[in-house]
């Protein structure tokens, strides 16, 4: 077998040039099938000694060995190169819409610019920034805030609870919680709000499963439903740079304020457009209360010697009723045309005086 180790270096040299898994199959049968060169080398040793068909054997199942583990390499190479190849070709993100103008203006979210907006109104009326987690427990999302065991709020159709073995986990159904956290440091005076997304399992042209409420809270000492009235008022027509706003009390209920009340703002409807601080209609904005002092003995706080009120409200609905959009489910549509129409442009400010 003068020419046995020429033919293995040009079988290793075959495999090596071949570019797809078709070429190294048919080096595969050039050497190994059943008509293969190796092959037939193997049914030839009959006319050999015992010593060289020993010798022989040997060499063939080296080969054999190192011929098939280069061919997995290179199979492996191949296929990598293949999957390269098609991953540039496919290269389209499938989480955007398709956009039809190659440039377009960036624009800033409506909710990015009310939460800024809130944020530069409540900051100078003399409240913190605080934030909490979007995943809470029972106790600060529910017990603490006096919510009862059979309260309806915990309803699986109400909440999405989150498997954990260790304690009962919700996404928060309000920002609500951040009060307690800052209730149990005992820091007073507490002056604080807090916006942030919040859950719950709804969804219709008025709610969705996710949304954002910004909620705040002041406890001191003598604090009044006065002071209450007083702090929204000064807020709603500062949000709505509107002084001839009016507001509505109206008696309500919520377990974690008493006494609680629904604010409402006048406003007047004419061919479906909503023009606000003018007519006799009424338009529901926000809810608020006095703490109620078993949310406060839960957070440890002396209820006879501190006080505090506490509101809430939709941030959606707020834009909603600013901007003058008709569908909360508009928001979360990843609609380029819709943000280039209602978005706002970088370059604003949000008018950080006092009106």
């Amino acid at each position: 077998m003068k020419n046995y180790d020429q033919l293995i270096d040009s079988a290793l040299a075959e495999l090596e040039s071949c570019e797809t898994p078709e070429l190294l199959d048919k080096v595969r049968v050039k050497y190994f099938g059943k008509n293969g060169e190796v092959t037939n080398i193997l049914k030839s040793l009959s006319k050999f000694s015992q010593a060289e068909k020993k010798d022989m054997g040997k060499k063939v199942n080296l080969f054999k060995q190192t011929f098939f583990d280069n061919l997995e390499k290179k199979k492996k190479v191949i296929e990598q190169i293949q999957i390269k190849e098609k991953l540039q070709k496919e290269q389209i993100d499938i989480s955007l819409p398709t956009r039809e103008e190659k440039k377009f203006d960036s624009k800033i979210h409506p909710i990015t610019h009310t939460v800024n907006e809130i944020i530069s109104i409540l900051g100078n009326m003399g409240l913190n920034y605080e934030e909490g987690p979007d995943i809470e427990n029972d106790f600060y999302n529910f017990t603490a805030l006096n919510i009862p065991e059979n309260h309806p709020a915990r309803e699986m159709h109400d909440t999405f609870y989150v498997k954990n073995n260790s304690e009962k986990l919700v996404l928060r159904t309000h920002t609500s919680p951040v009060q307690i956290r800052n209730l149990k440091k005992k820091k007073f005076p507490l002056r604080i709000f807090a916006p942030g997304r919040t859950y719950r399992c709804d969804s219709d042209i008025t709610h969705t499963p996710m949304f954002h409420q910004v909620e705040g809270l002041v406890v001191d000492h003598s604090v009044t439903f006065a002071n209450l009235k007083w702090f929204l008022e000064k807020f709603c027509k500062t949000f709505f740079d509107n002084e001839e706003l009016k507001l509505r009390f109206r008696p309500s209920y919520f377990p974690f304020t008493e006494p609680s009340a629904e604010v409402d703002i006048n406003c007047s409807i004419t061919a479906g457009k909503i023009t606000l601080g003018e007519g006799d209609k009424w338009m529901e904005i926000l809810g608020c209360g006095m703490v109620h002092p078993n949310v406060l003995k839960m957070s440890g706080v002396d209820d006879q010697k501190l006080k505090g009120f506490a509101f809430g409200m939709g941030i959606e609905r707020l834009s909603m009723l600013k901007y003058g959009m008709p569908d909360l489910r508009d928001f979360y549509d990843s609609n380029i045309k819709w943000l280039s129409h209602y978005g706002f442009s970088f370059l604003e400010t949000t008018d950080l005086s006092w009106r």
